[in-house]
């Protein structure tokens, strides 16, 4: 027995010493933020003095992004290092199963005698999150820290500030916001709201001026936060033992950047701070800026790479620390999917100071009614002063149908007003930005170009990212069929001819590139109104909208109808989320009244019933129900 215990404290003791070799690392994360709100990104007028303290003795990324543009995917990314269109992650409120052997980063960090804290929110949209939770953390709660960690042994704690949320920016009232913020400040803290700059999109008026200012007292008490745990540090004699890593989960919680597949959305300020110990691990240096490029998928690795674990072979990121370095090639790529109740699907690559996007879903626009969003002031602000008339050309296009691909300049043009993908002389960085998207997409199998209604079908036993990599995922004739939507009236036969394939969800890219078709499909009726009977529902509904707007306005309702009322949410909320763009939808809000008294009758409806709200509000001026989620 005695030999026995020999042995194993002969194991013991010197991963106990490789342990205290190695850097404590604490990881700041903030909410909803983009770097033009913060001083050492060249704000004049935000108050960040200790963030900006650390960029300037550590290293400034100006090129570093999100993988999504909202938080639940984003998390997930995080959280497993998986890109969210591998595992099916990458709709906001729409947790999917994922493979047992996909786990928190930080259980390969604990396996190398790391203590892992996370403090507190994990919100990271999969069905698996508490197993994540108990496999990653030593401890994760409101109370979780370094502080219980054994004698000597490094730690790896994650605080998450929540003060620079959208819900504190934009959508809870003013008087949430002073209490929730202002009143935490100093009387040298708080901006005045008549000197900041405007956004050239957005309409200016005091009212609006008065809620964007809220986006800087948020980032003011975030600062103030932070410097609270980093004399923590100081008093404990950690602060020297410390790698920090500061940065927000993706961009700014302002119309037109959170949710949004731009620079606006996927953009983050990030930045690391390395002790004197330390600082040789630092490949750019301290006291710099880089442009070195990064991305949430190469957190994972990086970490581990720190860390001296080894690097499991499903983290596809690229380790930018330790011994496991790897060069930047050059490129980072970016995924928007459904947001709530809002349909997105909208693919981006980052190459340098440009950023491209494919949006599949065109016909809805920029600023799409989601119910968190429209709760806030500076929706209903926009909206107004649209429907009024009040804006200009650049103002009023993100009420209007989007174009397909979009490329910007973000370094000339940061609030991202120009779009160059038609412009004669960047069709050449069009092309190819284009180019490399699409081998990446392909390359990635996504399956997020699968509908909801399908995702909702996987289980624990067989997920969406097992389908993904199995001969029964025809990929490539889906992003072929995908890719057609919004070309013009020349792909017309190749849709209808993709409407009979073999493959439901390539019928229904080919039924929702059809839609986008507009009065172009009157000539092809039969078409749609065999598509009305395809066994695939999303296709069926696709076809009843088309009928219903350009065809047989009855005949396509009565489907609408019947997929509206027939307890499945998911063919619910696809019906509705159409409908509320249709200029048809005024003169059936009776269906609407009524649909929305049967989804408050349903916990699964919510969805639907949110919808309703919104369709309500938009043309009765009857009020959205408000709830504060935070």
């Amino acid at each position: 027995m005695m030999k026995t215990l020999a042995c194993l404290l002969g194991l013991f003791i010197p991963i106990l010493t490789f342990a205290q070799d190695r850097p404590n690392i604490l990881w700041l994360t903030f909410e909803d933020t983009s770097p033009h709100f913060l001083g050492c990104y060249g704000n004049p007028w935000v108050h960040s003095p200790n963030f900006d303290r650390l960029a300037q003795e550590g290293v400034r990324f100006d090129r570093a992004y999100s993988t999504g543009a909202v938080c639940s995917p984003s998390r997930s990314a995080l959280i497993t290092g998986v890109r969210t269109y591998a595992m099916g992650t990458g709709c906001h409120r729409g947790p999917q199963p994922i493979p047992d052997f996909i786990t928190g980063f930080p259980a390969y960090m604990r396996e190398v005698g790391y203590y892992t804290t996370n403090n507190k929110k994990t919100d990271y949209n999969t069905t698996d999150a508490k197993r994540i939770v108990r496999e990653a953390w030593d401890e994760s709660s409101g109370k979780a820290g370094w502080w219980n960690r054994a004698e000597g042994q490094p730690f790896f704690s994650v605080f998450n500030f929540n003060s620079t949320h959208q819900s504190r920016t934009m959508t809870n009232p003013y008087s949430f916001f002073e209490k929730q913020v202002l009143e935490k400040l100093d009387e040298s803290e708080i901006i005045s709201e008549a000197e900041i700059d405007m956004p050239p999109f957005y309409f200016e008026s005091p009212e609006l001026r008065k809620e964007y200012a809220r986006i800087y007292h948020g980032v003011s008490l975030f600062d103030q936060q932070m410097d609270t745990l980093i004399k923590r540090l100081e008093r404990e004699h950690l602060l020297e033992e410390t790698i920090i890593f500061s940065f927000a989960d993706h961009g700014e919680g302002m119309a037109r950047g959170k949710t949004h597949a731009n620079g606006l959305g996927y953009r983050v300020p990030f930045i690391m701070w390395f002790p004197e110990k330390y600082k040789h691990l630092s490949p750019w240096g301290t006291g710099v800026v880089t442009e070195e490029m990064v991305s949430f998928e190469d957190l994972a690795p990086t970490l581990l790479s720190l860390a001296g674990a080894e690097i499991p072979e499903h983290l596809k990121g690229r380790p930018f620390l330790g011994e496991a370095r790897v060069d930047s090639e050059g490129w980072l790529v970016h995924s928007v999917d459904r947001t709530g109740t809002s349909p997105e699907l909208a693919r981006s690559v980052t190459m340098g100071k440009y950023v491209y996007t494919r949006t599949f879903m065109p016909d809805v626009p920029e600023h799409r009614w989601q119910k968190y969003h429209d709760y806030g002031r500076t929706l209903q602000l926009l909206r107004k002063a649209h429907r009024e008339g009040l804006m200009n050309e650049v103002q009023s296009r993100y009420f209007e149908p989007r174009e397909i691909e979009y490329l910007y300049d973000l370094e000339a043009d940061p609030w991202e007003i120009h779009n160059l993908a038609n412009d004669p002389q960047h069709q050449a960085q069009l092309e190819r930005m284009r180019k490399r998207l699409n081998t990446e997409v392909l390359a990635a199998r996504d399956i997020h170009f699968v509908p909801e209604y399908v995702l909702d079908q996987f289980s624990d036993s067989a997920t969406a990212y097992e389908f993904r990599e199995s001969g029964d995922y025809d990929f490539p004739a889906i992003y072929l069929t995908a890719q057609l939507v919004g070309q013009g009236q020349g792909v017309l036969p190749m849709q209808l001819a993709q409407l009979t394939h073999r493959d439901s969800i390539v019928r229904y890219w080919a039924a929702i590139g059809l839609r986008q078709q507009g009065a172009a499909i009157v000539a092809d009726s039969a078409a749609i109104y065999q598509a009305m009977e395809d066994p695939f529902a999303p296709v069926q509904i696709e076809a009843a909208l088309m009928a219903f707007h350009y065809l047989d306005e009855e005949r396509g309702w009565k489907l609408l109808h019947e997929h509206a009322f027939g307890g499945q949410h998911r063919l619910a909320v696809q019906v509705m989320q159409m409908l509320q763009y249709s200029p048809k939808i005024p003169h059936r809000l009776d269906f609407v009244r009524e649909l929305l008294a049967f989804s408050n009758e349903r916990k699964d409806y919510f969805s639907v019933g949110q919808l309703c709200e919104m369709i309500l509000h938009e043309h009765t001026g009857e009020p959205l129900i408000y709830k504060d989620f935070w």
